[in-house]
């Protein structure tokens, strides 16, 4: 194949291609913790958000043309794109542009759903001369080359084609559902299903899309007129474009593979719940995550915030700063207390005596004196008062935050009684 034997053949079509990242929604499943913020904005990783991973897919892939489509409660979204991806140049043509939602079509109408934001924004995409857009969510963790995955569509002779991924039946439920046939072309496709179809050679698992298309660009703008003008359509890419194209155009699937400096397993997260943000921020301070956030072959940018580093205090016996099996992010300040299996983003405070376990603290938590947390998510500006016990007693917990289905207790200000919108 000639993606796989001509990098000069790849890179000529990452310059050809017009990035579309979607990044308006609010993401429901995460309740309380989307309150303030979209779902792109959340922190992830100790230092990151979640839009820096697929940001860091373009730049890392070469493709350096990059529109961002917001709409919910966007601000923080839209302050963190223009702090910390104004590197790109644009005497060379690279961009980072912000689209916001601007009812481009007429006064009354947002964007009414994935494809409909692409739709209202053609003439912008027109303005650029893509020979192939990319549409990608912005919601999701992996490290992915998406060169490659252009080179294949144009190789087959695709009219659009969809990442995708084998997940457990369970997470196939949250996603739109694709089978393919010896050729890899999709025959069937079900979006978010009750009952996925599981893979022949493995029925505890599916064939997930990842929300990512290509697409040829007059393709496109012939698909996102005709939904547009079809008043039965919900204009979603899953509810309706895929569901109608695969009975009459050319529509491949392309199978996702890890990239990194280092074979890994194949590594993608749907972060859409309480319990799968929870669970994927966990997973990176074991031992040998399957995500490699020390991988100097694929970095993940984003802006870089200039904070002391993470300090220690207290050697006492009942008074030890000390951190173990944890990831704990620059501007901390750990005084005399415990910090285990956790991690803890930027500028948090844990004070003296205190045992953080199995946790989740987002940036600028103040965790008082005395306090034990266990298997918890703490949102950003949190001030925890001394003495407070959480995760130790599901039902005193579930009177005073929130319990998610697994048992992690989400703790927000408002829960707090600190009114202040934290984004």
């Amino acid at each position: 194949m000639l993606y796989e034997s001509n990098p000069r053949f790849v890179s000529r079509l990452t310059r050809q291609t017009l990035v579309l990242i979607l990044a308006g929604g609010r993401g429901h499943r995460l309740g309380p913790l989307t309150a303030w913020r979209a779902e792109p904005a959340l922190p992830f990783g100790g230092k990151f958000r979640i839009i820096d991973f697929p940001l860091s897919n373009c730049v890392n892939s070469g493709i350096r043309q990059i529109g961002v489509l917001t709409q919910y409660k966007s601000h923080s979204l839209i302050r963190h794109i223009q702090k910390g991806w104004g590197f790109l140049r644009g005497e060379f043509g690279e961009f980072v542009e912000l689209l916001p939602a601007q009812q481009r079509v007429n006064e009354t109408s947002w964007y009414a759903g994935t494809a409909d934001a692409v739709y209202q924004n053609l003439d912008i995409i027109r303005s650029h001369k893509p020979e192939y857009v990319l549409i990608l969510a912005g919601d999701q963790i992996y490290k992915m080359d998406y060169g490659p995955m252009i080179a294949y569509h144009l190789e087959q002779g695709a009219d659009m084609t969809i990442g995708c991924v084998d997940v457990p039946l369970a997470t196939a439920r949250n996603c739109g559902v694709l089978s393919l046939d010896e050729r890899a072309k999709v025959v069937r496709f079900s979006e978010k299903p009750e009952h996925p179809e599981s893979l022949p050679e493995d029925p505890s698992r599916a064939l997930a899309s990842m929300g990512i298309y290509v697409f040829s660009t007059q393709f496109l703008f012939d698909v996102l007129f005709e939904d547009a003008n079809n008043a039965d359509s919900s204009h979603d890419f899953g509810h309706d474009i895929i569901p109608n194209l695969i009975e009459h155009s050319h529509v491949y699937g392309y199978t996702f593979q890890s990239t990194g400096s280092s074979a890994q397993p194949v590594y993608w997260r749907d972060v859409g719940t309480i319990d799968s943000y929870w669970s994927a921020n966990m997973e990176l301070v074991a031992v040998e995550p399957d995500l490699n956030m020390y991988d100097d072959q694929w970095p993940i940018w984003t802006y870089q915030e200039q904070l002391p580093p993470a300090k220690f205090v207290f050697n006492q016996a009942q008074k030890q700063g000390i951190a173990t099996s944890s990831m704990v992010s620059g501007g901390c300040l750990i005084s005399g207390a415990k910090i285990h299996r956790s991690l803890l983003f930027s500028n948090v405070l844990v004070q003296e005596q205190s045992v953080v376990e199995d946790s989740v603290i987002l940036p600028d938590v103040q965790i008082g004196a005395h306090c034990h947390i266990r298997r918890a998510l703490i949102d950003r500006r949190c001030k925890i008062p001394p003495h407070t016990v959480i995760g130790a007693d599901p039902v005193q917990d579930a009177q005073r935050f929130f319990v998610s289905e697994n048992g992690v207790v989400l703790v927000t200000p408002e829960m707090l009684g600190q009114t202040q919108h934290v984004a």
